[in-house]
């Protein structure tokens, strides 16, 4: 039997100019993540990233703590179908004047709670999405991108590990596939869905079953206070 290991990145740039780059902490939950696989001897045939920088960079943090012996063999490639939505269009298609930053972070700045607030606001806008609309990729074409990028891991060999990095709205996405999860219940798992958390999947040849969901105990165990984040 395969396995799949599915990697949310870890905590990208929010609030600044490029969201796809790794903060500090991100670059340490991603070793965190590497420094796991290596203490369980976690051997995989297949690395693949879904072609952001987040997600390479999480990628290459997080191999590059394993010792080379677990590497040998290991292929190496892109699916830009495991990459996220664009989450901009999706708040902006939702919220136009967003689209001067001055004015976004001034609204939060002055919210009482100003990440509850953004999350609503974001949720809004999700939900915009998901009910259609005119968008550069519907929310449908997303979720059948997301399969069809799951679908590119079914090979014949029953014995393969591979990991993915990849984003939560893609993993979300595929639970609901796998699940049958309704499109609440989608947006919802999203943002439990911790940065550099797995989600493991068993793999027979037509057939992918879910062994866990957003595992995050390597960052528990072996990382500082603080570092399991959600955003």
């Amino acid at each position: 039997m395969g396995q799949i290991f599915l990697v949310r990145h870890g905590q990208a740039s929010f609030g600044k100019a490029n969201y796809d780059q790794l903060s500090e902490l991100g670059f340490e939950q991603a070793r965190l993540l590497g420094q796991w696989y290596a203490n369980t001897h976690q051997r995989f045939h297949k690395v693949v990233n879904g072609g952001m920088v987040r997600h390479r960079q999480t990628a290459d943090a997080c191999m590059g703590a394993l010792p080379k012996k677990l590497l040998i063999d290991t292929e190496w490639r892109t699916d830009q179908d495991f990459a996220e939505f664009d989450h901009k269009e999706v708040l902006l298609r939702h919220c136009p004047e967003f689209a001067d930053a001055v004015a976004f972070k001034t609204l939060l700045a002055n919210h009482v709670d100003p990440p509850r607030a953004l999350e609503q606001l974001f949720r809004d806008a999700m939900q915009r999405w998901m009910a259609g609309g005119d968008y550069r990729e519907s929310w449908p074409e997303f979720r059948n991108r997301c399969v069809r990028a799951l679908q590119g891991l079914d090979t014949e060999s029953s014995k393969q590990t591979t990991i993915v990095f990849t984003s939560g709205g893609v993993i979300a996405a595929l639970m609901q596939h796998l699940l049958g999860l309704q499109d609440g219940q989608v947006m919802e798992l999203n943002w439990t869905l911790a940065n550099c958390g797995v989600t493991k999947l068993l793999h027979r040849p037509g057939q992918f079953t879910l062994s866990c969901l957003n595992n995050y105990a390597h960052l528990e165990w072996l990382g500082q206070p603080g570092a399991v984040t959600y955003r």
